[in-house]
C-alpha cells in the first residue's frame, strides 16, 4: 500500500511528459491539415498543463456533486426513535 503512494508522483510525472510528447506528435502530424504552425515541445508542455489543470478541477467538481446527494441520504438515516 505504501508503495503505490510514493510511486504515484514520479508516475504522474512521466505521464505528464508523455502527454506533453504526445499532444506534440499528434498535432505536429496535422497541423498542415489544420492550418496551424507547428509547435514546440516546451508549448506543447504549457498546453498540456494547462488541460491538467482544468480537469483536476472538473473532476472535484464532478466528485463533490456526487458526494453531495450520499451525504444528504446518510444525514436523512439518522433518526432517533424514541417511542
Amino acid at each position: 500500500m505504501a508503495c503505490r503512494s510514493i510511486l504515484a508522483l514520479p508516475a504522474a510525472g512521466l505521464g505528464f511528459f508523455f502527454s506533453a510528447f504526445v499532444l506534440k506528435i499528434g498535432l505536429g502530424s496535422v497541423s498542415g491539415d489544420l492550418g496551424i504552425n507547428d509547435f514546440g515541445y516546451v508549448t506543447s508542455m504549457y498546453v498540456t498543463l494547462i488541460l491538467w489543470v482544468v480537469m483536476a478541477a472538473a473532476v472535484a467538481v464532478m466528485a463533490r456533486a456526487q458526494m453531495v446527494p450520499m451525504m444528504l441520504r446518510l444525514r436523512r438515516d439518522r433518526f432517533i426513535d424514541v417511542g
